[in-house]
């Protein structure tokens, strides 16, 4: 199972020295729920994304993308032509990023 969200805010909080019920507390979560979050049993929300990057000080962005990364995978995880469909995927976004400029 895919968890580098789980696992960087994990590191985060201990790189802060900060207890999961003191963390909690700010998300106004119970403790159970981040070391779910934490260990890739739960989902955090998107909003809960953006409290983890400030009360970490942390970029939003990469903690975004690791959230993004985790939901696309449990997404696509069984499936037999996933690279091929997350292929087909950038492609597009790429289409539509020229398209842009």
């Amino acid at each position: 199972m895919a968890n580098q969200f789980g696992d960087k805010i994990k590191q985060l909080r201990e790189a802060n020295h900060l207890l999961q019920r003191q963390v909690a507390s700010e998300l106004e979560i119970d403790t159970p729920m981040l070391s779910k979050i934490e260990r890739g049993d739960r989902k955090a929300k998107k909003e809960q994304v953006l409290l983890f990057a400030k009360l970490y000080n942390a970029d939003k962005e990469v903690l975004l993308t690791l959230w993004l990364a985790d939901q696309v995978y449990d997404l696509v995880k069984d499936e037999e032509m996933a690279t091929d469909a997350l292929k087909v995927a950038e492609s597009q976004f790429k289409y539509k990023t020229r398209r842009k400029l």
